[in-house]
């Protein structure tokens, strides 16, 4: 069965590229589309979960495929000739601290903007909004502000296991923001909207955040880096909610007005299901983090003694 798994999702990568890149087309399509075939449309939702499913399992072979071909291009090569440029692209963990940068600085814009809107509105939604990047900024300040007093390389573990805690009990938190945003929107029967072709875009985005999100946590683990394995779960959360936001803004934008029963389930079956995520998340967090320190100290006084 092992086997017989593994050749159905855990494709090479030119085969993963024949089958997604067609298969998110088609949905798009159906998605699109009017007086799309009923038999097409649900073929189309069918292909894009298998193509998502084998995406997120292919990616690192994709990624190694393009590298490879990238790395031969002459301006490539001259733009690794800069130190800088080279540690970005060649080491992960210069990479993730370069990420937590641009995602705090970033998170802080979005929580501003959203809090004026909500002041300025009188909007709970966008207060809500902020609330949850307020949160995303606080977790990243905290990883940030390790990062620059003990470096990423995990060799403190004691203090990063504590920071790693402590981004597990403020996700906690934030996943009151985030059930918060869902009964508002189940509440209020509305969602995201995206003009024109905008939601294509917002939806490559969403899928892209997604896989390489569910990728790099994956990844970080064999670092023995509890801060940016964080600083990865927090990259997944934000990109579970983009996913939640696409979905609302695609109910709302492709026939959902038409069945307001058929959006509230919907939404409420999604975020439902992205709430329990995070919190699986940050009870993992707590939990594996305070049992790593309570063996880290039966050690030191083994040692003592």
């Amino acid at each position: 069965m092992k086997k017989i798994l593994k050749k159905i999702f855990f494709l090479p990568p030119v085969p993963t590229l024949l089958i997604s890149i067609p298969s998110y087309g088609l949905v798009i399509y159906a998605l699109a589309g009017d007086h799309v075939n009923p038999i097409v449309a649900y073929v189309s939702y069918f292909l894009s979960a298998y193509a998502l499913v084998i995406t997120v399992t292919g990616i690192a072979g994709i990624v190694r495929l393009v590298r490879r071909g990238i790395d031969k291009h002459p301006l490539v090569r001259k733009a690794l000739d800069i130190p800088l440029v080279n540690r970005f692209l060649r080491e992960d963990m210069f990479r993730a601290e370069a990420a937590l940068y641009q995602g705090f600085f970033i998170n802080l814009l979005y929580a501003g903007i959203k809090m004026f809107s909500g002041i300025f509105y009188r909007s709970f939604w966008f207060v809500t909004l902020a609330v949850y990047y307020i949160l995303l900024a606080i977790m990243r300040a905290s990883l940030l502000h390790f990062v620059r007093a003990h470096g990423n390389s995990g060799e403190n573990k004691s203090a990063g296991l504590r920071r790693y805690r402590l981004c597990g009990i403020i996700l906690l938190f934030m996943n009151i923001a985030l059930a918060g945003m869902v009964i508002l929107v189940v509440h209020e029967n509305s969602g995201f909207e995206y003009p024109g072709m905008l939601i294509y875009v917002m939806a490559m985005y969403a899928f892209y955040a997604t896989i390489t999100a569910v990728w790099n946590v994956v990844k970080f683990r064999r670092y023995g880096s509890p801060v940016m394995s964080a600083a990865k779960v927090i990259n997944l959360t934000a990109a579970l909610v983009s996913m939640l936001s696409l979905e609302t803004a695609m109910l709302t934008q492709f026939g959902a007005a038409d069945d307001p029963a058929f959006r509230q389930i919907m939404t409420a079956s999604t975020g439902a299901g992205i709430s329990l995520i995070v919190l699986g998340m940050a009870v993992f967090m707590i939990v594996h983090s305070t049992r790593q320190l309570k063996c880290l100290k039966g050690k030191k006084s083994t040692d003592y003694k």
